[in-house]
């Protein structure tokens, strides 16, 4: 879940590896340090907290190397600290390594090399890595050019584990060597110089084109040119991909946070995710499916698996699946998926869902649905990503580069594209056709419904106000709701650190109005016609209870019952939860922006979990 950041070519290397790692961040801010190749060997310049703190190291700014590697961490193995921040380096000094991921027999390896005479100084299980290539590089008696790669080979077949590498040697200051596996990597091309990052919009501003690695490819860069091989060392053909996005999706463009920035795209980024899929008076049309009616009819259940937000756009995905395609979908977590020995067959859909497509226990997921036979649907926003990459099947959303740890855009952005996935699988089985066309228009009118939505976001700060210091905020729904309640409740604890609990509002009674006392807040979503009534007696219990009330609606109700009314406009239930979702956004924006926090980086998060 750390950012790795690497340059070779002309420029000093430095600022363009610390500004690489500002845009990186996200990624993890334990710890940040950076490797330069210079003329009298290896330099290391690292520290505990944030990456700006090493524009304050001694000597930083005398460094004159063209080559170099950068991390900024999310700590695993071994707490925050100067030692245990990359790069690492060799006993002899001969290798600098950055590393994101997790080694996981470094104990076996750490055991082995301290036998072999080596000595460590972090608490790290990356430290193994640059004395591991040292080994092997020692026990290699000829003197070939492939020898600084041999040796990396070597170390990483030993590794277990999730790793992207990037690696630098004093014997070969012309070039650096990177390798991936199950962690995200790739390479930008440039002109007389390559670039390698952990994303790919921390090196956005420098080039378009990447090359995308495959698990367990090795790359010898030199500024002029990139060599492939394989784990065998055949060399390998390798085209470039061209990204379209804008470099400016990754700056804030005058916004105080890209948290806030996001909030506000949702727009364009719906209506970019929606594209050329949908037209009024068609069928919904995804050219990259081939899907049949004899398929979808042979099919006796669909997984959606994901994990955090991403999970919760399936929760809201499940009851359009289920309503228009009549066919059973249940929604799992991907960290849990796999050891409960899912009923997984050739009958079965597997969809899954990664704004980064590297999440980690989703791959896994992916990859044992595969193995039992069944059909998978890859859903990202990066193309070429890793999960895109294992499924049989990818489609994308178009948010952009999503920067924030506390996911927004891409988030609504996955409701759409899952909604649109619905109707296209409906359309092909021939169900639901009045529903349908209905859907459809609400659908195209969702970028304009959510730019009056966001209109309301000075009376949302101004409740901020009134409860940031709270302790427990609940959030409670029925039906569809309460999947935005879910959402609404993780957003609150992800950036303001507010103890916050979602329920669905009929269980209240079954144990959670034990916690409602006087002037708790709680914050009810209504937009489902068939459940409202219902909905505002489960409140009624609260508020008499003493709890102050936020309700989030598009249905007629006595607005003086509750102590605000955000009202959103009125569109099809199946969708409602791209609009209510989005004050409770801005009303967790505004709390931890009361709380005087960091919005965009909140503690002991990191955007992208690349990680079991």
């Amino acid at each position: 879940m750390c950012g790795i950041v690497g340059y070779i070519g002309t420029k000093k290397a430095s600022p363009i590896l610390i500004n690489g790692l500002i845009r990186l961040e996200y990624r993890g801010y334990d710890s940040a340090g950076i490797s330069t190749i210079e003329k009298d060997g290896l330099s290391i310049m690292k520290d505990k907290g944030r990456v700006n703190n090493l524009y304050n190291l001694p000597g930083i700014d005398d460094l004159e190397g063209t080559i170099g590697i950068a991390h900024t961490r999310w700590a695993t193995h071994g707490k925050p600290s100067k030692e245990n921040s990359h790069p690492h380096m060799d006993n002899s000094k001969a290798f600098s390594v950055v590393h994101n991921g997790i080694i996981e027999n470094y104990n076996e390896l750490k055991k082995f090399l301290t036998d072999n005479g080596y000595t460590f100084y972090s608490q790290t299980d990356t430290e193994v890595i640059p004395n591991l290539i040292h080994y092997y590089y020692e026990k290699d008696n000829t003197n070939d050019d492939n020898k600084f790669l041999k040796a990396v080979k070597n170390a990483c077949l030993d590794l277990k584990g999730s790793f992207a590498l990037e690696v630098i040697c004093k014997d070969f200051p012309e070039n650096m060597i990177v390798v991936r596996k199950d962690s995200p990597l790739v390479i930008g091309k440039g002109n007389g110089e390559n670039y390698v990052s952990s994303d790919i919009p921390a090196i956005l501003s420098f080039t378009k084109d990447f090359y995308l690695l495959n698990d367990l490819e090795f790359v010898i860069l030199s500024k002029n040119d990139a060599k492939f091989y394989d784990k065998d060392l055949n060399m390998i053909e390798k085209e470039t991909k061209t990204i379209e996005w804008n470099a400016s999706s990754a700056e804030k463009d005058g916004f105080e946070d890209f948290m806030l920035k996001e909030i506000y795209e949702q727009p364009t980024a719906i209506r970019e995710t929606i594209g050329s899929k949908l037209n009024e008076n068609s069928k919904c049309e995804f050219d990259e499916l081939n899907f049949t009616k004899e398929y979808l009819n042979s099919i006796n259940k669909i997984y959606i698996i994901a994990c955090g937000t991403a999970m919760h756009a399936g929760l809201v995905a499940k009851n359009v699946m289920e309503k228009l395609c009549k066919i059973q979908t249940e929604v799992d977590i991907a960290s849990e998926f796999r050891y409960r020995e899912p009923l997984v067959d050739k009958n079965t859909l597997s969809i899954f869902i990664s704004q980064s497509g590297e999440t980690a226990d989703t791959i896994a997921a992916l990859k044992l649905c595969k193995e039992k036979g069944a059909k998978t649907i890859a859903i990202s926003n990066v193309i070429g990503s890793s999960i895109t990459r294992e499924a049989h099947y990818s489609i994308y959303t178009h948010a952009g580069p999503e920067i924030a740890v506390a996911s927004t855009k891409a988030y609504t952005s996955q409701v759409v594209l899952l909604t649109l996935l619905a109707i296209y699988f409906a359309e092909i089985l021939g169900n639901s056709k009045d529903i349908i066309e209905n859907l459809k228009k609400d659908i195209l009118d969702l970028p304009k419904k959510v730019d009056e939505t966001l209109k309301d976001s000075e009376i949302i700060k101004n409740f901020a106000k009134k409860v940031y210091q709270e302790h427990d905020i609940f959030f409670l729904g029925r039906g569809i709701d309460e999947t935005v309640a879910r959402e609404s409740a993780l957003k609150l604890k992800e950036i303001s650190y507010i103890h916050a609990d979602s329920y669905p509002a009929g269980e209240l009674k079954h144990g959670p109005i034990a916690l409602i006392e006087k002037d708790i807040t709680v914050i009810g979503i209504m937009t489902d016609p068939k459940l409202v009534d219902k909905t505002v007696s489960n409140i009624q219990e609260v508020i008499s209870r003493g709890a102050k009330t936020l309700i989030v609606t598009n249905q007629k109700i006595d607005s003086k019952m509750f102590d605000l009314v955000i009202k959103i406009p009125e569109t099809n239930a199946f969708i409602s939860p791209i609009l209510s979702v989005i004050p409770l956004q801005l009303f967790a924006y505004y709390i931890s922006k009361e709380k005087g926090l960091d919005v965009d980086k909140p503690r002991n998060l990191a955007k992208s979990v690349t990680v079991e």
